[in-house]
């Protein structure tokens, strides 16, 4: 008898976002997996972003909106919303993102159907931030460890689905590396289990000058996170000619 996941906590961190949030957020509430929380927070954006989460607050009794004290960072953002959860499995969308309308349900049919999943990835579409989309579609393998994830994340954190208790134990952290990319290694490192839903059910958006989008930037991220691992000299060039070869082929095809 599989799992049974019932309602789950969606997490939105929020920062100046408004031209493509209604997007984001709309990708969620029509989600033909109906049961879950909306959990955004504004990280004390300077545009219309907070207007606009309360306006879909005032719309969706599913919705909760907070608002940081003062801009703290995707990471601790992310955090809160953990913190604030009410579900025993939370997902992540980040504000310039979208889902596609199935992406819930296929995840947690996959989950039902492998109880032992702790961490449930998707595979990605993508688009530009003037919402032309690519040919590429990112595909990814069934199941995941440890060390096959030191070569490639393969895990997007917007199309992530989580049992909460990890995210309790292996909380997100330093922004100035790949905090989810982080967090989905302590995960596996430390008995968890991934597996993955081979369709592009998360759609990506692709900005050139995000922290990700800049690619010595991303990789001078991933070198922090294999640091931050414990990972030796050695081992941490071993990884990193994998991770920038695949990181090359992949954005390549966007």
């Amino acid at each position: 008898m599989g799992e049974v996941v019932k309602k789950i906590s969606v997490v939105m961190p929020v920062y100046n976002a408004q031209r493509f949030l209604s997007q984001a957020i709309d990708s969620v509430l029509e989600q033909s997996y109906s049961d879950f929380e909306l959990i955004m927070i504004d990280d004390c954006s300077t545009d219309k972003s907070y207007e606009i989460l309360c306006q879909y607050e005032k719309k969706d009794d599913r919705i909760r909106v907070f608002k940081n004290d003062k801009n703290l960072g995707v990471s601790y953002t992310r955090n809160f919303g953990v913190k604030k959860a009410s579900c025993d499995y939370v997902a992540f969308i980040d504000s310039d993102d979208m889902w596609a309308f199935d992406k819930l349900e296929k995840q947690v049919k996959l989950i039902e159907a492998y109880p032992d999943t702790d961490l449930c990835y998707t595979g990605s579409g993508f688009v530009d931030t003037n919402s032309v989309k690519s040919e590429f579609v990112f595909t990814v393998p069934k199941q995941v460890v440890f060390k096959k994830l030191l070569k490639q994340n393969v895990v997007s954190c917007s199309s992530a689905l989580v049992k909460k208790e990890w995210l309790v134990r292996y909380p997100m952290a330093h922004d100035d590396m790949h905090e989810d990319f982080a967090t989905w290694l302590s995960i596996l490192k430390h008995g968890g289990k991934a597996r993955g839903v081979n369709e592009p059910l998360l759609i990506y958006r692709v900005d050139r000058n995000s922290k990700s989008g800049n690619k010595f930037k991303s990789i001078a991220m991933t070198y922090r996170v294999y640091k931050f691992m414990g990972l030796n000299i050695f081992q941490i060039v071993y990884y990193m000619i994998f991770y920038i070869i695949s990181g090359i082929k992949k954005h390549g095809s966007i």
